[in-house]
């Protein structure tokens, strides 16, 4: 696919369409006889967590990752004797019939990068610690000063670009928020900005060399930050005429629903704005435990219609940027929902038994039939969606009950309770709440005269719904429409799943509601999934919350993937710090297997906890060294007493 001349037009500033799902059209890329970007599917790949010096190891754990389903293997080179078993790898995996590419993952040695472009299918690189050393230096550049770096970099960049094209050997240009370098942080900042300056950098030196064989990639720990960086990538690159494939991830997710949660609202953020032309999740989990995870977020878009419009323009409202979080502006309502208020979470619990008040335990509410009281914790649901169903226990003071409008206008006795309407209900309800009245609507209805009637007060909030097949968008483009029309209502957005698995429902629901949460649209979430246990319900609700950082009811664990740099048991290591920590709301701790990783790809934590040699941890309070070289057996102790030296540690309780 040739270059395209000139700025390529994009009708959502930052992806084709903001309106219906359209996949961006991005420049064909080769990694081996593997294609890449263009019309080619989505591809999924990870990465190896063996020693890259045990041939045998590696090559056993990439047939596991290729058997289930991944596309490119990649592989952990941080010296020469690394880059060189991976032509051994290679052949190790062609005897056994396996001849999926390999990508060599490269971070401070030039010259090991070079040895690989000539032996396997594509070679990674991080600008921000390929030519540049970090020292978290504050460096104040003059314009000349800077050029000189500029000049500094092409020198030592272009040779790899040289052999990358002999060799026919593609090239991941992968920035990461956490890794930035001195110079771009001097320069830029920390931020979505820097991170694409400094792929930029790069790319404009492959450009000039008439290297195009890239693939770019904006990976961050905060999905936020993630989302925002992506998106200011492609603009800036159209508007330099490059339309280079997109690497998906959201770096260091951690494991388990953490980190599913997490990677899918980074990730499904960007699947929904068509952009994205290979994803890698990455769990601190073993490798081939990542692919269904990827391929469930990658599936769902496999099958949904592209629209071919001629090019729409979107008119943002005048305080939204796609690039920069700033949550919607609302009326705070009965100081419980909208304004500053958390966003609330609505489980539905109709079919239930209502005889039973141990129902509330899965909602997050404890009933002790001793002491006649419930106790709650920092995920317990804020609504109970009743429907027309009557409760023969009293609920907990501060549940809120939420009743069809039907059965609503007919309790004797309503504290607590509040109606929901359809908007035909509630223009013509005999009876309204004093508190607060929830009114569900579509798309559709802001169209109807129906909306053009809806008295307007400060009891009046939005449940938004939708069956359509683009909902996320369908629901932006509500938002858009309550901006100009000057509606500062609170909205909670409700997404309805049927038919479909427990992990399906948590990608899912991740990427629906977080796609929104992410950009500071909605001031609640309503997850109906009438076949998903109410438990999952509850954590899938606040994993969505806390991942998109609009609610912090945990402890937040930024945790590398593990791959052949790594210095312990990472999963084993997280476990343990879990277990002593989790307690610890709102507290970010960092877990990283080497210094690659940390500090500087846990940017986002309050606390890390990273390898530095065998059977020894370095600690850090956010990305500052606080006791170098702890022996394994002592480190979590003594990074238990670096919170607690900061007034930050709470003892749990029993």
């Amino acid at each position: 696919m040739m270059k395209p001349k000139g700025p390529i037009e994009l009708a959502g500033i930052y992806c084709s369409s903001m309106s219906s799902y359209k996949r961006y059209l991005t420049r064909e890329v080769s990694i081996g006889d593997l294609k890449m970007g263009g019309h080619h599917p989505i591809r999924i790949q990870s990465m190896t967590t063996t020693d890259t010096m045990d041939t045998l190891g590696t090559v056993e754990q990439s047939i596991r990752m290729i058997e289930a389903g991944c596309e490119l293997v990649r592989i952990t080179a941080p010296s020469i004797k690394e880059a060189q078993n991976l032509a051994e790898i290679k052949k190790g995996l062609a005897d056994r019939g396996y001849h999926t590419p390999l990508v060599a993952d490269i971070h401070f040695t030039p010259n090991a990068a070079e040895l690989a472009a000539r032996l396997v299918e594509k070679v990674r690189i991080n600008p921000g610690n390929y030519a540049d050393k970090k020292k978290f230096e504050t460096i104040d550049y003059t314009q000349a000063a800077y050029d000189a770096e500029l000049e500094r970099i092409y020198q030592k960049f272009s040779p790899l670009v040289q052999i990358c094209k002999e060799y026919g050997t593609a090239m991941r240009i992968g920035t990461n928020h956490g890794s930035l370098s001195d110079r771009i942080m001097s320069r830029f900042g920390d931020t979505p900005l820097g991170m694409v300056e400094s792929a930029m950098e790069f790319i404009r030196i492959c450009e000039d060399l008439d290297y195009r064989n890239l693939v770019i990639s904006m990976k961050a720990s905060n999905p936020q930050v993630m989302v925002q960086a992506y998106r200011l990538l492609v603009e800036t690159m159209a508007k330099e005429g490059m339309n280079y494939p997109l690497h998906l991830g959201v770096t260091e997710a951690g494991d388990g629903e953490d980190g599913r949660i997490k990677s899918a609202v980074g990730i499904g953020t960007l699947l929904e704005d068509g952009l994205g032309d290979t994803v890698r999740v990455s769990l601190t989990e073993d490798p081939e435990l990542e692919i269904p995870v990827a391929r469930d977020l990658v599936n769902r878009y496999s099958q949904r219609k592209s629209v071919e419009p001629s090019l729409e323009r979107i008119q943002l409202p005048t305080d939204f940027s796609p690039y920069a979080y700033q949550r919607r502006a609302s009326a705070e309502l009965n100081t419980f929902i909208g304004g500053h208020q958390v966003p609330r979470v609505i489980v539905d619990l109709s079919a239930k038994n209502l005889k039973d008040p141990s129902i509330l335990t899965d909602a997050g509410y404890v009933y002790s039939p001793v002491l006649d009281k419930y106790s709650m914790g920092e995920q317990s649901i804020d609504f109970a969606y009743l429907g027309d169903a009557l409760p023969s226990f009293n609920f907990p003071g501060n549940l809120k009950q939420l009743y069809n409008y039907t059965t609503w206008k007919n309790l004797i006795n309503a504290t607590n309770c509040h109606p929901l309407y359809t908007l035909k209900e509630y223009l013509q309800a005999d009876k309204r709440c004093s508190a607060l009245n929830l009114v569900r609507i579509e798309a559709a209805d802001l169209q109807g005269e129906q909306f053009a009637q809806l008295p307007v007060d400060k009891t009046l909030v939005f449940v938004l719904e939708t069956s359509a097949e683009n909902g996320v968008q369908e629901q932006r483009q509500v938002f858009f429409d309550l901006e100009e029309l000057q509606l500062d209502v609170p909205v909670i957005v409700k997404r309805s799943y049927r038919n479909i698995s427990e992990n399906e429902f948590q990608l899912f629901a991740a990427t629906d509601a977080g796609a929104l949460l992410i950009d500071g649209f909605g001031d609640g979430i309503w997850l109906d999934a009438p076949a998903i246990p109410t438990k999952l319900l509850l954590t899938t609700s606040f994993g969505i919350l806390q991942a998109t950082r609009s609610r912090i009811s945990k402890t937040e664990y930024i945790s590398c993937p593990s791959c052949g740099r790594t210095l312990f048991d990472l999963q084993e290591t997280t476990q343990m710090i879990r277990s002593r920590t989790d307690h610890l709301k709102g507290i970010k701790i960092g877990i990283m297997g080497c210094i690659v990783n940390g500090p500087g790809e846990m940017a986002d934590a309050d606390y890390g906890y990273v390898g530095t040699g065998p059977g020894k941890i370095t600690l850090y309070r956010g990305k500052e060294v606080v006791k170098k070289n702890v022996n394994t057996e002592h480190a979590l102790d003594e990074l238990i007493e670096i919170i607690r030296e900061d007034d930050n540690w709470i003892e749990p309780s029993i």
